[in-house]
């Protein structure tokens, strides 16, 4: 009997200890990086409320900060048709998309699709396109609507269409056995007023993103970004930069914003955001967008352009100059361990964590922070699930610019839904996780390879950046 309960305790220990082994990284004190709460380095602010985008970065001189109000005002009131007592905000159309900046980025925030057929100005716009490229290598728009469907219109003039947004579902199955819907969106344009579309139109969805800490990755060298091509030229990682047209200065400039890093700068950005969504020219964009059939003499317009250049760079100072939130319970064990596994499935090779900003960006504040976007800037190759088959300057259809996850964990408080990727169709963070593709295939196959808890921490980590 004494031999019996020896060999038992000794199966015990046994036991014990080899379970000790395998959970042995339940053990281990992970810790937070230096300052890793500071997301936009001294361009950061505490504040988790539905206001947390809309704050400047406090180190704005007495002048920034004043035109940062002036900025912030044109951006969320609404602009008028022409003519207006009003003047300073008329012009509005003749077609558009929104009535106001806020309209697609509420609260400095995100968009999303339509909630039902018919719902207007909620951030999401169909690009339009034809294969070929100017030799600025700009991509050919379509002869009688242009390069973006405006489903808006002022009084008297026929809108240019409407569009219509269907599901399909396709399900994934997780290894802990968990069922995921994913809805992928097709588009249907209707109601043209104006003719036919060109055949073979290329048509690309693009959502409104928000628009915290635009000024601190415009301060990123251009150095650093094309330095991340080497270092995640692994592992089927391969980023690319794509090379764009800066109509200033009359040069290919590397592209920085926009869903396909199809923009070279924030006054580039907010120039065509005010032609294409709004209708309003600007010195940059002076046209206005129309079919050739419509007579623009007939149309009073807000000026020459209808937006002066003072308050058009008061609009880029305000865009430029938002703080970013600073990471919520950034020392929680679990979420540290969700970093650990955001690193090992390699999310971090196109979501880099941190860099450097350079020492001669215009807004000072800027200048010499170490901020923390979570992104590299470049194209990748994301599959054909993501694929709007739409060239934009050197990306390809399947190519998307690497979106920072700075501020993700707030869209909801500040924007009321957790609709994500270029066209709002994941829902949440582990339906745009599912969509990935191309490059990032190996880490989605090992994200739906993750136990429920190993999951669930990861998914708290991306919620507090």
């Amino acid at each position: 009997m004494k031999n019996k309960r020896l060999i038992a305790c000794i199966i015990i220990i046994q036991c014990l200890y080899s379970c000790s082994k395998n959970d042995e990284t339940e053990y281990i004190t992970l810790e937070p990086e230096v300052n890793e709460q500071y997301s936009g380095g001294d361009a950061t602010v505490f504040n988790e409320s539905s206001e947390a985008f809309g704050f400047f970065a406090q180190q704005l001189t007495t002048d920034e900060q004043s035109d940062f109000g002036i900025g912030n005002s044109f951006f969320r009131q609404s602009w008028v048709t022409a003519p207006s007592t009003t003047t300073a905000r008329d012009g509005l159309g003749p077609f558009f998309n929104a009535i106001a900046c806020a309209s697609c980025h509420f609260k400095d925030g995100r968009g999303r699709p339509p909630a039902f057929d018919g719902e207007l100005g909620r951030g999401l716009l169909l690009r339009l396109s034809l294969s070929g490229n100017h030799p600025n290598g700009s991509s050919f728009s379509d002869p009688v609507y242009g390069n973006q469907l405006q489903d808006n219109a002022i009084l008297g003039q026929t809108t240019k269409g409407k569009y219509n947004i269907s599901y399909q579902t396709i399900e994934q199955t997780l290894a802990d056995g968990t069922i995921v819907q994913l809805q992928k969106p097709i588009y249907t344009i209707n109601n043209l007023g104006y003719g036919s579309l060109a055949n073979n139109i290329l048509v690309s969805p693009r959502i409104a993103n928000q628009i915290i800490g635009l000024g601190l990755l415009e301060a990123v060298p251009e150095s650093t970004i094309l330095g991340f091509i080497a270092a995640n030229n692994s592992n089927g990682i391969s980023g690319k930069a794509n090379y764009v047209y800066d109509i200033e200065t009359n040069s290919q400039k590397l592209g920085r914003f926009g869903w396909k890093a199809n923009q070279p700068s924030i006054r580039q950005q907010v120039a065509g955001a005010f032609s294409g969504d709004m209708g309003i020219t600007t010195s940059i964009f002076p046209n206005e967008n129309a079919p050739p059939s419509v007579d623009l003499s007939t149309i009073s317009n807000g000026g020459s352009p209808e937006i002066s250049n003072a308050n058009f760079d008061k609009v880029v100072l305000y865009s430029s100059s938002l703080a970013v939130p600073a990471r919520r319970n950034y020392t929680d064990q679990n979420i540290l361990k969700g970093k650990k596994i955001f690193n090992d499935i390699q999310c971090a090779s196109c979501h880099i964590p941190k860099m450097q900003t350079g020492s001669l960006y215009p807004i000072v504040a800027f200048r010499n922070q170490t901020i923390r976007p979570y992104a590299d800037m470049l194209l990748h190759d994301m599959g054909a699930d993501l694929s709007d088959n739409t060239p934009d300057f050197l990306a390809n259809g399947s190519e998307w610019r690497t979106q920072p996850l700075w501020g993700i964990g707030l869209i909801n408080t500040v924007n009321g839904h957790t609709n994500l990727l270029h066209d709002g169709r994941a829902r949440n963070i582990t339906e745009a996780v599912l969509w990935h593709g191309g490059e990032a295939q190996t880490s989605k196959v090992k994200f739906k390879q993750l136990s429920t808890i190993d999951r669930n921490n990861l998914l708290e980590f991306i919620n507090s950046l």
